[in-house]
């Protein structure tokens, strides 16, 4: 889904963000920085028709771009205020960026961060030297909780997106696009609460007008779109996605006539569009990347770039073991590289065989069996097999299950192909009568006549 934003001007009375102030934060930020040359996709360029660049902020020290604003931030705070000790609220990202930071202005750093985090980014953070509280299951728990502290105990507070410093020292990205790629027609930036976006924006407007930023974001976290279509920031009943360093209810009241003034477009992403976009720069780019640095990856089939130069700025790469597991396993499944087929065969000898010569013959790579007799009353007739295996796609998957089917026609039984908990039966259907074995079937997924 995509939504069109309407501009309108920044209040006389507010703090603006100057084209001063993005050159000096660009220059102060390289004590925190990598340089993050622009890499040419020819995969994504040859699906799109345009010119698509990466800007690979996942490889960063911190694994994010957040340690540039939050560097930035802290620079321009006095002595005092940095002697209180700084506290922020953070799905992980930004809370490494301030804990990074406040270790090289020699600050006491305390990070509030949900209690879904994932450990890696905890366990990062703790390395920088920072105090860890994890409260709330989302960020917007962890915001409320952190200010509280910072009242109580009178600590300066750092906000990961809904401060003008901190969008200033994030834009410093738009600043080393334009320097590298001064032709850039396009600029596709994953937004949570807003900061990224409006510095970018903001900055990239200032540099070439005719530069469009286009913010993506989950649907299931929609916030900013939801924000830029009532003409205002208001909060979301739930923020529940897969890219948990987006996963906010509401974006940044200060931050937000930015938007409004410079966002091009919005685009909101599923969360299953992430799970191919982690395969796609995992084997064709050689990178990790979470799950919030995939969102402008995924929203590129809702958009037209043909003859035009993109960048995509993949936000962070911070990504535990556990979930990128789970990642690769569904989007192993949803490309159809891998599948489960259940066979009912005589229980007599050769007839395993027989399968696995099909299989073989088939180009498919078996992973799993699994030997069921309890599908029939007569247990000695027949047998349940189960198998997953491994194909080249979905061409590929459904050449296997011809074979198997042209194989099961010499037998009495039916072939099921299993996809996404659905049991789907090629053969005879007469079996599909007998209770015992339709009961059988129920405990792997669902029967679908």
């Amino acid at each position: 889904m995509t939504t069109k934003t309407t501009a309108k001007p920044i209040s006389d009375k507010m703090e603006k963000l100057t084209l001063e102030k993005f050159e000096e934060a660009s220059e102060l930020v390289k004590n925190v920085t990598l340089p993050t040359k622009l890499e040419y996709s020819e995969s994504l360029s040859s699906r799109t028709g345009g010119k698509i660049y990466l800007k690979p902020e996942n490889m960063q020290y911190t694994g994010a771009y957040k340690v540039r604003g939050a560097y930035y931030k802290i620079a321009t705070l006095s002595d005092e205020q940095r002697s209180k000790g700084l506290i922020t609220a953070s799905a992980g990202n930004h809370a490494q960026g301030v804990a990074y930071a406040a270790k090289k202005f020699g600050c006491k750093a305390t990070i509030v961060m949900p209690t879904v985090t994932p450990l890696i980014k905890i366990n990062r953070t703790k390395a920088y030297g920072a105090e860890i509280i994890l409260y709330g299951d989302v960020y917007d728990d962890s915001y409320e909780y952190a200010v509280k502290l910072a009242e109580e105990k009178e600590m300066t507070f750092i906000h990961p997106f809904d401060d003008l410093a901190v969008a200033t020292g994030q834009g410093t990205i738009a600043m080393e696009i334009v320097q590298e790629l001064p032709t850039v027609d396009y600029i596709i930036v994953p937004v949570g609460g807003g900061g990224l976006i409006t510095g970018i924006s903001t900055l990239a407007k200032m540099l070439n007008p005719k530069i469009k930023v286009i913010g993506a974001e989950p649907k299931s976290a929609a916030s900013m779109t939801k924000a830029l279509e009532k003409g205002e920031p208001v909060a979301l009943a739930s923020a529940d996605t897969i890219a948990d360093g987006t996963a906010v209810k509401k974006v940044g009241t200060s931050i937000f006539p930015y938007c409004q003034e410079n966002i091009s477009k919005m685009v909101t992403v599923e969360d299953d569009r992430l799970i191919g976009a982690f395969l796609d720069m995992v084997e064709n780019h050689k990178m990790i990347v979470e799950n919030s640095g995939l969102l402008p990856v995924a929203a590129l089939d809702q958009l037209d770039l043909a003859g035009k130069k993109a960048v995509l700025v993949l936000s962070g790469g911070n990504m535990d073991v556990i979930t990128m597991s789970s990642v690769v396993q569904h989007g192993l499944i949803q490309q159809d590289r891998i599948f489960t087929v259940s066979v009912l065969l005589p229980d007599k000898a050769g007839e395993l065989v027989k399968v696995a010569q099909t299989i073989a013959g088939a180009g498919g790579n078996v992973i799993k069996l699994e030997h069921n007799q309890f599908v029939s009353i007569n247990r000695n007739a027949s047998v349940e097999l189960r198998i997953t295996m491994e194909s080249y796609g979905t061409e590929h998957k459904n050449k296997i299950l011809d074979e198997l089917c042209r194989w099961d026609k010499e037998h009495p039984a039916p072939i099921c192909a299993v996809r996404e908990q659905k049991v789907i039966y090629k053969g005879d259907s007469n079996l599909l009568q007998d209770e015992e074995f339709k009961q059988a079937l129920r405990v792997g997924g669902v029967i679908n006549a």
